[in-house]
C-alpha cells in the first residue's frame, strides 16, 4: 500500500492497485494535468471544463461536449479521483479532488506530458475496467 503524509500529518493509505487504476484513468481521459492542479485548491464547474472554456483554460486536450465531459468526470469519480461539490441545496455541477486524487496529482506533477502519455495497453486496460464494473457485493 502507498501512503502520503498530508499537511495535518494524517497518513492515508490506498492499495497500490487502486492508485495505479486512478492514475491510468486520468492519463487516458481527455483532461490535462492543469485540471487536477486547479481542483486541488478550488472546485471547478462543468462549464469551465467543457466546450471552448476547457480548451482556453488548458483543462482539456480537445473540444468536449458537456455530455462527454460529464461521462469522463463520472468515471474519475468512480475510480476515486474526484468528488462532486455539495451545497445547501444538494449536488452542484462542480468537482474537487479527493485525497486519492491529490496523491495521483502529486505523482503526475513532476512528469512531462510525454512521460505520462498513456500507452495502447493503458487505453485497453482502462476501457476494460470501464466496461467490466463489478457490483459492490461481488468484491467482498
Amino acid at each position: 500500500m502507498a501512503s502520503v503524509e498530508t499537511d495535518h500529518a494524517i497518513a492515508l493509505r490506498y492499495p497500490r492497485r487502486s492508485l495505479k487504476r486512478a492514475e491510468r484513468a486520468f492519463r487516458c481521459s481527455p483532461f490535462r494535468r492543469e485540471l487536477l492542479g486547479d481542483m486541488r485548491s478550488q472546485s471547478v464547474s462543468m462549464r469551465q471544463v467543457c466546450g471552448r472554456g476547457g480548451l482556453k483554460s488548458g483543462y482539456s486536450r480537445r473540444l468536449l461536449p458537456e455530455l462527454k465531459a460529464e461521462t469522463e468526470m463520472m468515471w474519475l469519480i468512480a475510480v476515486g479521483l474526484l468528488r462532486r461539490e455539495v451545497d445547501g441545496q444538494g449536488l452542484t455541477d462542480s468537482f474537487r479532488l479527493t485525497p486519492m486524487g491529490r496523491q495521483v496529482f502529486d505523482a503526475l506533477a513532476p512528469l512531462t506530458p510525454a512521460q505520462y502519455r498513456p500507452t495502447l495497453s493503458d487505453h485497453l486496460y482502462n476501457a476494460w475496467c470501464r466496461w467490466v464494473r463489478w457490483p459492490s457485493w461481488a468484491t467482498l
